[in-house]
């Protein structure tokens, strides 16, 4: 009985090898899994036991895959089939026979539901990929002094080969409920918007963009802001992006006393940097002249940093400056608003 469920223990792996990848090393080692992908640097192969491994491409001496794989060839159309490798070529079992070409040609190895994944986020749906936060803040006082303090934001973006989504929304609420205070409402500011951009080339791209805010204390009812124009990925890396962009707007100001409505340049620049230690920075800066009325303009400035705690919670400061040149009679020009606390992460 032993021998018979030894025996067919040993048929189950040979069958099972049979249709499993082989990867052979140059210093002779074999390693035996699933090809997951490659490119022209480096090799991703899963195991049963160790799970994925990375190995250096140019340390690939044969490949013989179990299975059909989506290979990417420099100039030339993507080959689909089984893949074996012979004295530098590599070899795919296509359904129209097999093909050759050299291993150094070979841009990107997937295997199918890598492939899949792949040309899902080419194109994704409009609820998938969106990376975002909101951060919320909170302070209370009881006993000599009794006031309140809500901050709360909420950022999310959704950036794809082509285009991107970015909306975003603060809310600054305090109050002093000391018997007789005045006032009573020291901070009720809210603002919001979102960004559409739409990439021409790899550095190139247009934009259009919609803005709205409100500040009780500034007397402003309603700013509404619709703009467009054009925009450059100076730098774009995986841990930097610095844009610039340049375009025009139509402003309508509706504030307690007046309301007034003119056109306006858009001038401004956005910067992120992934710190290490899982510290982000990000930095905005714009300028809107308003070309109506030269010599007149609003300037907006935000600064932030989100410190990781764990893979969906930090810890957000966040600074921000809005100026109005002509603001309302007996308003100050300059509104600033620091928040800190908490900053809960998603990804979907």
């Amino acid at each position: 009985m032993k021998k018979v469920l030894m025996v067919a223990g040993l048929l189950v792996v040979s069958v099972s090898s049979l249709f499993a990848d082989q990867v052979v090393l140059k210093n002779g080692d074999r390693l035996t899994g699933s090809i997951v992908t490659s490119d022209d640097k480096t090799l991703v192969l899963e195991s049963e036991f160790a799970g994925k491994v990375s190995i250096q491409w140019d340390a690939v001496q044969e490949i013989s895959s179990g299975e059909a794989l989506h290979v990417q060839v420099k100039g030339g159309k993507d080959l689909v089939g089984k893949v074996t490798t012979s004295e530098g070529n590599l070899y795919v079992e296509t359904s129209n026979g097999k093909i050759e070409t050299p291993k150094d040609a070979v841009l990107m190895v997937r295997s199918e539901p890598e492939q899949a994944a792949y040309e899902k986020s080419l194109h994704p749906g409009l609820l998938q990929g969106w990376n975002g936060g909101s951060n919320i803040g909170f302070a209370l006082t009881r006993g000599n002094s009794q006031t309140k303090n809500l901050a709360v934001a909420f950022d999310a973006a959704r950036k794809t080969l082509h285009d991107g989504l970015i909306l975003h929304a603060t809310a600054v609420y305090a109050s002093n409920d000391a018997a007789g205070a005045i006032p009573s409402t020291t901070a009720n500011a809210i603002q919001g918007g979102l960004r559409y951009d739409r990439n021409i080339t790899a550095r190139l791209f247009a934009y259009g963009s919609a803005d709205f805010q409100t500040d009780d204390l500034q007397g402003l009812d309603l700013r509404s802001v619709f703009g467009g124009g054009l925009g450059l990925h100076a730098v774009k890396n995986e841990s930097t992006t610095l844009d610039f962009l340049a375009g025009i707007n139509y402003t309508r100001e509706k504030y307690t006393t007046f309301t007034r409505n003119f056109p306006a340049a858009s001038i401004g620049e956005e910067y992120m940097h992934k710190l290490h230690g899982g510290t982000i920075i990000t930095q905005q800066m714009y300028i809107y002249p308003d070309l109506s009325n030269t010599g007149e303009y609003r300037g907006t400035f935000n600064f932030g940093t989100v410190t990781k705690i764990n893979k969906w919670m930090g810890w957000q400061n966040s600074f921000g400056d809005i100026y109005v040149s002509n603001p309302p009679v007996g308003k100050k020009q300059n509104d600033i608003i620091f928040t800190t606390g908490l900053n809960l992460s998603f990804t979907r």
